[in-house]
Parts: structure tokens; sequence; C-alpha cells
């Protein structure tokens, strides 16, 4: 599944991407607003290991590099969470953009289209995110996508020698949406 829209493309990640995927995502500003599994520094290793990693998951796809003019420079998925089936149709959204992309309403045009992706085509009903008390920036994008602000976590993660809140965000397929 490919996703065109007007800035950027959403579409599978690639054996082609491990040099841009490394060098965008070794960034310690994209890092700190990432739970640590997503490494750092970021290697070519590390590239090729997602790359692969996504190329194994089940079909329908659900996870996207955003690509712009032809190069990576991010990535967006959900994560179900129905494991557990008291969960069902619930899925987590986790994205990052490289830093030289940052402030110009790409992520949001990105959260958008996932999160129609991911309730046409996936079947889910509801997507949550959480975002480190420190991201205002992902925040808004989360706001600017329909997502309804649900509570702040205190001092749920420890990041980067912190303790951080989470704000966790929602959408569900039934929001209107301005």
């Amino acid at each position: 599944m490919i996703l065109h829209l007007p800035n950027l493309t959403l579409r599978p990640f690639l054996p082609a991407d491990v040099e841009s995927l490394a060098r965008h995502a070794n960034n310690r500003r994209v890092w700190q607003n990432l739970r640590d599994g997503f490494p750092h520094p970021y290697t070519e290793d590390d590239a090729r290991r997602w790359i692969s990693h996504a190329a194994g998951l089940p079909d329908p796809q659900s996870i996207f590099a955003i690509v712009i003019d032809e190069v990576l420079v991010g990535g967006i998925g959900v994560h179900r969470l129905d494991k557990d089936p008291v969960y069902r149709d619930t899925a987590e959204l986790g994205y990052w953009l490289a830093e030289p992309y940052w402030g110009r309403g790409l992520m949001t045009q990105a959260v958008k289209a996932m999160t129609g992706y991911a309730f046409d085509e996936l079947g889910l009903f509801r997507l949550e995110a959480g975002v480190f008390g420190w991201n205002v920036s992902s925040a808004r994008v989360l706001e600017k996508a329909g997502y309804s602000f649900e509570g702040r976590l205190r001092k749920q993660v420890y990041k980067d020698g912190q303790r951080l809140d989470v704000l966790l965000y929602s959408r569900l397929r039934t929001d209107e949406v301005e």
C-alpha cells in the first residue's frame, strides 16, 4: 500500500532506504522524543534490522516510511494492543520525522493519513498516542489531526536521565474532525 499525499508519500520501508534511514534517525533530538527501543546512535545495521522487521510483518501493512522527494525522512505506524481481547480494535500510533523537516506541517499530514488508513483499512476503532511532556510540538500535531487530550500520566517514563510525564491523546473512528 502506498499513500500519496500533497507533500509526502507513505510507503513500505525498502532495502534501498538503509542509508537515508540511518542518516535521518541518527539524531539525538529525534531519539529524545521516542522510546528507548529506538536506538541512539542509529547505525546502518539498526536500519537494516528495522527494514527486515517491517518486511516481516503480516498484511495488512501497519507501518510506513515517510518519504519526501524519494528520500526517507521518517516513519509512522500503529501497533495493535489487542493481544488481550479487551483492547480489541485499539492501537497505539507512533511516528518520527527527521529534524530538518520539523515545523512544516508534514507530520500533521502524515498522522491524518495514517489515522484514516487505520480506521478504514485496518478496521480499528481507537487510536492512542503518548507524547513525552516536553514535546509540545508533537502534542500539537495530534491536536491538529483531531486527537483529544485524555490526560497526563505523571512521571510515567524515564528518558535521558529524567522522569517525564506522558500526555495521552486518542481518536475514535466515530470522532468528528473539522
